[in-house]
């Protein structure tokens, strides 16, 4: 199964830069390069492009989760989306 999440409008309402920033320490990533790419709008192009994306696939909030291309409208604790998975992993494969 293959499992796709989509947020609307790019990132999630966050605290700004500073979130993001603390975000990349956590993960041992360059600050400075994040704080360049910020500044640069480096990566504007693919968050609007992600934004039609999304719009284009249905996606009208957060989180949206598609599993094997269908949006899933149910529940999204682990339970929901585990059992929505398995759904789909025990259809028989239809051969196109």
């Amino acid at each position: 199964a293959r499992l796709r999440v989509g947020r609307a409008g790019g990132w999630p309402a966050v605290p700004g830069a500073g979130f993001l920033l603390a975000t990349a320490r956590a993960l041992g990533l360059s600050e400075h390069r994040l704080e360049a790419a910020l500044e640069a709008r480096t990566y504007a192009p693919k968050v609007k492009e992600d934004f039609r994306g999304g719009i284009r696939s249905g996606v009208n909030g957060t989180p949206t989760f598609f599993i094997n291309g269908h949006r899933h409208d149910g529940p999204f604790d682990f339970q929901h989306l585990a059992a929505a998975i398995q759904s789909v992993r025990s259809r028989p494969k239809i051969a196109l």
